[in-house]
């Protein structure tokens, strides 16, 4: 028998244009953070209710091993939201050091039979120093120092490549004090130029600088990944593996949507994903060895799905389409039936 949600999700959000129906299920999730009643209650229902083994990552407990994916809370409005709602941690952003529209809408379109997305937002976001105004107000709070919360940074659009280096810096500036652990984004479709910083090279110094400046603004190690694409080939993604290694990287994310498809512009994510995020976890684990944090993203709907990402080689798992697909309770669920 088909679940609330589910009816819910066919009969009244798929007639809602995709952006209109985030913004408004946005603002659900940031009043039920707020509100500290409704919050705790939310917690201790459909969240996770004490019964979640947890692991030390970031050296920080973490109750559960799945997260918020970057690019449902941009602008750091919703992670105590999706906290009660039972995801383990959240990555905010893509957060960027100027603020920005982002591409024209519309931007997001719905893949209802392959309960896939494609986006082509372009890193719409308030820009860093607003994020970390917020990021500083959730910390000031219990609940809020209690949460497991990264950042994702990426470059600004109007930035050029030459700059990108002081781009990333001054978001990383701005957000190290109020994070758990920090992410360089060089991999969205969504940015011109974005994914040639993916070269290492051009990475370098970017995910130097970044690792120097997050230590220097919190006065305190702030682990720092990269996240890469899944449409690079198989000796680029073991060459950023290894420049994770060079330069002493807490890890990887893996991965960010692909443009691998035949839906126009913009990434791709949902369930098509999966085998090639399953494949390039292995790929970074196998270079990376045993101490590197692994976030693996990308179709995660199961369970099964988790388990295969653990073995697979993750230390984490994150997911964003199967929330909007599944539903507010649909984190919370994956967390207390994934016992490995």
């Amino acid at each position: 028998m088909a679940s609330p949600y589910s009816v819910f999700f066919s009969h009244v959000f798929t007639r809602i244009e995709p952006e209109v129906a985030h913004r408004v299920a946005s603002v659900l999730i940031r009043c039920a953070g707020a509100a500290g009643p409704l919050r705790e209650t939310l917690r201790a229902t459909i969240g996770r209710p004490g019964r979640v083994p947890s692991r030390e990552v970031f050296g920080r407990e973490i109750g559960g091993v799945l997260g918020a994916a970057a690019g449902f809370d941009k602008n750091a409005t919703m992670a105590a939201g999706l906290d009660a709602l039972g995801f383990a941690f959240v990555e905010v952003g893509t957060v960027t050091a100027h603020a920005q529209p982002g591409n024209p809408p519309p931007r997001l379109f719905r893949l209802v039979s392959e309960r896939a997305l494609v986006n082509r937002m372009g890193f719409n976001n308030a820009g860093a120093h607003a994020a970390a105004r917020r990021l500083a107000r959730v910390r000031r709070t219990a609940h809020g120092r209690r949460m497991i919360i990264g950042a994702n940074i990426g470059k600004s659009k109007v930035t050029p490549a030459r700059d990108a280096v002081a781009d990333y810096v001054t978001s990383a500036r701005a957000l190290a004090p109020y994070v758990d652990y920090m992410v360089v984004n060089v991999s969205s479709p969504n940015t011109p130029g974005l994914r040639d910083l993916q070269q290492t090279e051009a990475l370098r110094p970017i995910l130097a600088s970044v690792r120097d400046a997050a230590v220097a603004a919190a006065a305190r190690e702030v682990p720092v990944l990269v996240k890469i694409a899944p449409d690079l080939a198989d000796a680029d993604v073991d060459a950023i593996a290894r420049l994770a290694v060079e330069l002493e990287l807490a890890g990887v994310v893996a991965v960010n949507t692909t443009i691998d498809h035949d839906h126009g512009a913009g990434g791709l994510s949902g369930p098509p994903l999966r085998a090639r995020g399953l494949d390039v976890v292995g790929r970074v684990r196998a270079v990376l060895g045993p101490d590197a944090v692994v976030i693996g993203v990308g179709g995660i709907s199961t369970p099964a799905d988790v388990c295969d990402y653990l073995h697979a080689g993750a230390t984490l798992v994150q997911a964003y389409t199967s929330f909007i697909y599944s539903g507010p309770a649909w984190p919370g669920r994956i967390n207390r039936r994934t016992l490995v």
